[in-house]
């Protein structure tokens, strides 16, 4: 693997004084060359202090970062051979007012003869499609090309790794979605090999060939955006991604056949399910498990509606009390109050134990 972080803990002195907190407690996980991962989670879940702690910038409690099979940072410090070629972009960009934006792009690359530092700065922002930009400076620019003028800079040294800590914060969130794709699109181009930080799920999705999703410095998944959707882990994993619910349910043997007996009807148990008979679980229904079905025989009154454009996000009351969400095309204009025909259509069941043991 190409980047390879083994059982790296962070640490942080309370307010107590000696005592010391945990900001990442024993993650590990690793990135093949030219893949983008992306680390998600909640405010103050360890994210930030984990890549802080990759470029060098925080020190290690404990376990080990390796880029390109060396390793450059373990618990007794930053392993600085000269070779460790990380490069960052953080939060507010950090340009220089008083630069040109080729200035800017140049200022890590001193060591390179005249020649070779002007065309590689022409390269970088012709790959970030900035070259009219050039001789400007970079308060006349919009936010979304100063984030990529940042991005520009960190590439020109040709970092083995580069690291992005929440890139797209102060832009709009029209811009965002649109920069992600933009923000990939370089990344691939340029064949680089990076990690960032982000609490955006559409953002994550976007951007990462893995993802890893973060809570109170631990991580608790980390695979692609299928599987952190259809196959969560964990609870937490399962609450935090995507718009769902829980539904109690109880595992029952029908003709030899386990099935979970819910709110909702009957949904098949997956043949490797660890469930036995009997056993109460809570099974995850996502906003997509939900369709409306004038005739179906299963009820639900409009709680609350949500337009997003071609849909509605509707939260809905079953004759149980329970409730639930479902996406609607929105030429399915109900109101608040009304009772609409629902199914549950679920390819695969997620369920956990009742209580949940990992949370």
């Amino acid at each position: 693997m190409f980047l390879s972080i083994t059982d790296l803990s962070v640490h942080y002195k309370t307010s107590a004084g000696d005592r010391r907190g945990v900001a990442v407690d024993r993650v590990s996980f690793d990135l093949q060359a030219g893949d983008i991962g992306v680390l998600l989670g909640p405010s103050g879940c360890g994210k930030t202090s984990l890549l802080r702690a990759i470029a060098g910038l925080e020190p290690l409690a404990a376990g080990f970062v390796s880029v390109a099979g060396r390793r450059v940072a373990d618990a007794n410090g930053v392993i600085d051979d000269g070779q460790r070629r990380i490069g960052m972009v953080f939060q507010d960009y950090a340009l220089f007012p008083h630069l040109t934006v080729a200035a800017n792009v140049a200022y890590g690359l001193h060591r390179l003869p005249a020649t070779q530092r002007t065309a590689r700065v022409q390269e970088v922002l012709a790959l970030v499609e900035l070259q009219a930009s050039a001789d400007q400076y970079p308060h006349l620019l919009s936010g979304g090309q100063q984030q990529r003028v940042a991005l520009a800079r960190a590439l020109a040294p040709k970092p083995d790794l580069l690291l992005l800590d929440e890139p797209f914060s102060s832009l709009d969130v029209d811009l965002r979605e649109r920069l992600s794709h933009e923000l990939r699109s370089i990344l691939k181009r340029a064949g680089a090999t990076a990690l960032l930080v982000t609490h955006d799920q559409q953002e994550a999705f976007a951007m990462g060939d893995l993802i890893g999703v973060m809570r109170n410095g631990q991580l608790h998944q980390w695979g692609n955006a299928y599987s952190i959707y259809h196959e969560p882990h964990t609870r937490f994993v399962a609450e935090f991604i995507g718009d769902g619910v829980f539904l109690p349910a109880t595992v029952q043997d029908m003709d030899g056949a386990r099935m979970l007996e819910t709110p909702l009807g009957r949904l098949p148990l997956d043949a490797d399910s660890a469930l036995h008979t009997g056993a109460t679980c809570d099974v995850l229904m996502r906003a997509d498990d939900i369709i409306h079905v004038d005739e179906a025989p299963t009820k639900a009154t409009i709680l609350r509606k949500a337009f997003r454009g071609a849909e509605f996000l509707y939260t809905l009351r079953l004759g149980s009390g329970h409730e639930v969400l479902a996406l609607v095309p929105s030429h399915h204009d109900h109101q608040v109050g009304e009772p609409i025909g629902i199914e549950a259509v679920v390819d695969h069941v997620v369920a956990f134990t009742s209580p949940p043991s990992d949370v």
